[in-house]
């Protein structure tokens, strides 16, 4: 998901975000405990496969149709929690076409056998499944259905659900942890519509209505309706809210990405009619975006299931091999799209190498966000990505800790998971000091972890073990507290030459390594404590003296 303030609609945006939320990360509910807790009912079983089959009809904004959860016991048990919305009806749960006792608690269900589920032993129950899904206010920060008509007035239908849950529109076990290692997506939708979603379209039917109610009373009228059906395959493990549906009048069209060792990837572009000339020359960039992300993160993840953008009607999402795309062919103010190489972004960080709780979303939004001036500095150089930085700067309000509470579905709302997360690498990276070792630690993480749910002290621990530092206090600092060092310092002129620097940290626990001195490519490494230390620099002719705020995220005070 993407936050940014280059534009004023956005800064209206992410205020809207902001005052909206609860004050308190500790406000939760049972809700909340039910879906974020790992409970016994719910760590019994490992998901192996979603097999979702469904019909989306827009005439009543229903969908209905069912999803068959394949999973390996992890130990005996004769119960389980599935998620589904309130809203949403359970119309039948079987297993081996018998069916199955459960009961609901709100979005919780609880599913009874009447044989234990052995250890070891691999299952699976379908869930059929209809209702009205809840409409997204403000997707993609609020999760939902958008219903709308594209300019031609046909049906234009999406899904966002992050953090709000896939299980506002199909049963699944809904926690970031459990991953299913592949997805079917049969998604039928009135014909003349196409219904993109993830992965490899295997294939397209036609076929007449046929509903699993017979009491609707339109019924008759949509019975009356050609359907079109699509079956989309993804062959690797993906979130569960990264499984999304996009209905519409699309034209696609293709190109090809050709990576290093020569490996072709497949590209597919999904548009709406209207647009296709301008998206195939503002989908240009993509070509160059993969280039720089497979030199400092590797080849794209999900090679065997290509890369697509796919036009919605909301700003963008990281949808797994099928990102959303809603940013008008913008460029921002450094010449390029930002949703597309911020949510691309996402394919390493979030959709690869996923958190295991939302409380840990800094994994996803951080290194993502950093991502954007990596960009920058592989087509524009070093400097102009300082500039980029300095811009994703004016959005840290240092609010909330990073990290927020674990196991109670609370999603970080706050901004600072983007913009103090991108600072707080950027400031490791200069803490480091050595670029070779930084960059083959950050391609590194993305290798080691690829395709894996891994937590913060893992990352903690990669890092301080490949850079050969002990990065942990920074870490610590900036992820779990509010904290932010601040440097005193006082310059007295020694001669015509030289001045001298004075300067500590005014808290005495603080410690990094900062650089100081006459610009970016003349500053020196020193190492403040609470006690005053002083250093004499050589003066250059014609430039300031400086503490290097653009490299470190501190405060300074000179007195």
């Amino acid at each position: 998901m993407i936050f940014h303030l280059n534009r004023k609609i956005s800064i209206l945006v992410l205020l809207f975000i902001l005052i909206s939320i609860p004050k308190s990360f500790a406000q939760f509910t049972r809700q909340d405990t039910l879906r974020g807790t790992l409970s016994s009912i719910r760590a019994c079983y490992d998901v192996t496969f979603y097999d979702l089959k469904l019909k989306v009809i827009p005439l009543t904004q229903i969908i209905e149709g069912s999803n068959t959860i394949f999973y390996k016991s992890t130990t005996d048990f004769k119960k389980m929690q599935v998620d589904l919305f309130a809203n949403m009806q359970i119309i039948n749960i079987l297993q081996n076409e018998k069916s199955l006792k459960f009961t609901r608690e709100g979005n919780a269900i609880f599913v009874n056998f009447t044989d234990i589920q052995r250890k070891g032993k691999a299952y699976s129950i379908k869930i059929d499944f209809r209702g009205k899904p809840q409409i997204a206010r403000n997707p993609p920060w609020d999760g939902g259905f958008t219903w709308k008509k594209d300019p031609n007035g046909k049906d234009w239908i999406v899904v966002s659900c992050e953090g709000t849950g896939a299980s506002l529109w199909f049963p699944n076990k809904d926690h970031l942890s459990d991953e299913p290692d592949s997805v079917r997506i049969s998604c039928a939708v009135p014909k003349g519509l196409m219904c993109v979603s993830n992965g490899n379209l295997r294939s397209t039917k036609d076929f007449k209505y046929d509903s699993q109610i017979s009491d609707n009373k339109q019924l008759s009228e949509i019975k009356s309706l050609p359907y079109s059906e699509f079956e989309w395959f993804v062959s690797y493990p993906i979130n569960n809210y990264n499984i999304t549906l996009n209905i519409a009048d699309y034209a696609n069209f293709k190109d090809v990405y050709t990576a290093q060792d020569g490996e072709k990837l497949d590209l597919d572009y999904y548009v709406l009619k209207p647009n296709l000339e301008k998206a195939k020359v503002h989908f240009k960039q993509v070509n160059t975006m993969l280039a720089c992300y497979e030199k400092y993160f590797g080849k794209y993840p999900f090679w065997k299931d290509g890369y697509a953008l796919v036009e919605t009607p909301y700003w963008g999402m990281e949808h797994q091999s099928a990102v959303a795309y809603g940013n008008n062919y913008k460029y921002n103010e450094f010449g390029f799209d930002f949703i597309i190489i911020h949510e691309s972004g996402h394919e390493y960080f979030g959709n690869s190498l996923s958190c295991n709780d939302h409380a840990e979303m800094w994994i996803h939004e951080s290194f993502t966000t950093y991502m954007e001036a990596l960009y920058v500095e592989c087509t524009q150089g070093y400097e102009r990505s300082i500039k980029y930085l300095e811009k994703q700067k004016a959005g840290i309000r240092n609010g909330e800790p990073l990290i927020g509470l674990m196991g109670v579905n609370y999603p970080q709302p706050d901004s600072d998971i983007y913009y103090k997360g991108t600072w707080m690498l950027h400031t490791l990276r200069n803490v480091v000091n050595d670029d070779k070792i930084w960059f083959e630690t950050l391609k590194g993480l993305t290798t080691k972890f690829k395709i894996s749910n891994v937590s913060t002290q893992q990352i903690i621990d990669y890092f301080n073990e490949k850079t050969g530092k002990n990065l942990t206090p920074y870490f610590e600092m900036y992820l779990r507290t509010k904290h932010i060092p601040t440097l005193q310092y006082q310059l007295t002129a020694k001669n015509n030459n030289t001045v001298e620097l004075r300067y500590r940290y005014k808290d005495a626990t603080d410690s990094m390594p900062i650089k100081a001195g006459y610009g970016l490519q003349m500053y020196e490494v020193i190492s403040p404590k609470a006690e005053w230390q002083t250093k004499v620099f050589q003066k250059v002719e014609g430039q300031e003296f400086k503490i290097a705020t653009e490299l470190f995220y501190v405060k300074v005070e000179k007195l």
